[in-house]
């Protein structure tokens, strides 16, 4: 009878100990996947924060590739001025060479 009662007593005991640790580890295992499941959502956020942010980056780009063959545009209009500049002066320095002569024979005619 001792041992019958001691059986069941330590059974019992065993069965209450397996349940409050089932619970426990039940409740581990429901924190773990609450944490899994905002670790997810904070991926997905980030994921559709990085999309966006690629899609500026993108839309950048593409703005400073218009923006050098602007730049690029202007300084080759600027050369081709500057080299017509440079021509017009020669030209002036020359008809003011042919002014000078022409008023020096104008002169030595008078």
């Amino acid at each position: 009878m001792f041992f019958s009662w001691m059986f069941y007593t330590v059974f019992i005991f065993a069965i209450i100990f397996l349940i409050v640790k089932l619970n426990y580890t039940k409740s581990l295992y429901e924190k773990e996947l609450k944490i899994s499941n905002k670790q997810k959502e904070a991926i997905k956020d980030a994921q559709l924060l990085i999309r966006k942010y690629r899609t500026q980056l993108q839309r950048s780009i593409g703005n400073i590739d218009i923006l050098t063959e602007e730049l690029n545009a202007v300084r080759n209009d600027i050369k081709s001025l500057r080299a017509k500049n440079s021509q017009t002066r020669l030209e002036k320095t020359q008809l003011s060479q042919k002014v000078k002569e022409l008023e020096e024979r104008i002169d030595a005619l008078i």
